[in-house]
């Protein structure tokens, strides 16, 4: 089977609203609804879990009804951090789901996961044991003096670089396993930290998938202002 963990429990302070932004409305609808709505309606999803912040679980089950989120079949309690969350999350499904399921890990903030990127992580994990949603990286990158900040004599070749994010998949008892022993041993769970740097310095060979610049992570005001303004002109494309 193919199970989504969706991470929804975070705090968002960064919004600067009254309430975690993932329960924010957009036209009518929390930005957490539209992200399981991408993986309510993708054919290979069999399951989904959310890790939900402490509180809000029994507004998360109220918003799946109203909106037709059926495959949700577990919530779970976040934890103090990201990595704390996704271990959560993991271990949840320990007695519930097989060792070689394909485990995909998203942010609930990341509202517009294309169904050719759910497509890709699935394929690549299949294939791998895993796989890292991933894109070129377009700018340039220099490496700043330790001498003088303010100046750089150094560079890195932008096409040896690749900016990831979610979704990314795993089987469950690769999770299982990375998880027991990052947490055992203080390995990778520090800081910002998620499952795909955590499997790195855990020594694991990591494989991209596609990507889309439109998978845009919401976590400040401005980043909201772009989601609407792809949700305006998606129904302007239905309209024609």
């Amino acid at each position: 089977m193919n199970i989504a963990i969706i991470i929804a429990g975070g705090v968002g302070s960064r919004m600067g609203q009254e309430i975690p932004k993932q329960f924010i409305n957009v036209n009518d609808k929390p930005i957490l609804i539209y992200t399981l709505e991408a993986f309510q309606k993708h054919p290979d999803i069999d399951a989904i879990e959310v890790v939900c912040i402490d509180g809000w679980e029994d507004i998360l089950r109220a918003y799946a009804k109203q909106f037709g989120i059926t495959k949700l079949k577990w919530v779970v309690k976040g934890g103090a951090t990201g990595q704390e969350s996704i271990r959560n999350g993991v271990y949840n499904l320990r007695d519930k789901c097989e060792e070689d399921d394909t485990i995909i890990i998203h942010d609930g903030i990341r509202p517009l996961v294309d169904d050719f990127v759910l497509n890709d992580v699935i394929v690549k994990a299949k294939k791998y044991g895993n796989a890292v949603t991933s894109l070129p990286y377009n700018e340039q990158i220099f490496v700043v003096n330790e001498l003088d900040e303010s100046t750089t004599k150094q560079y890195i070749p932008r096409e040896t670089l690749r900016r990831v994010s979610t979704p990314q998949a795993y089987s469950l008892g690769k999770l299982l396993w990375g998880y027991e022993k990052a947490f055992a041993e203080n390995i990778g769970i520090s800081g910002s930290s998620y499952t795909n740097t955590m499997m790195v310095e855990l020594g694991e060979t990591l494989h991209f998938a596609a990507g889309s610049d439109k998978n845009i992570k919401l976590t400040t005001r401005e980043d909201l202002d772009i989601f609407k303004a792809h949700i305006k002109a998606e129904k302007a494309d239905w309209l024609k």
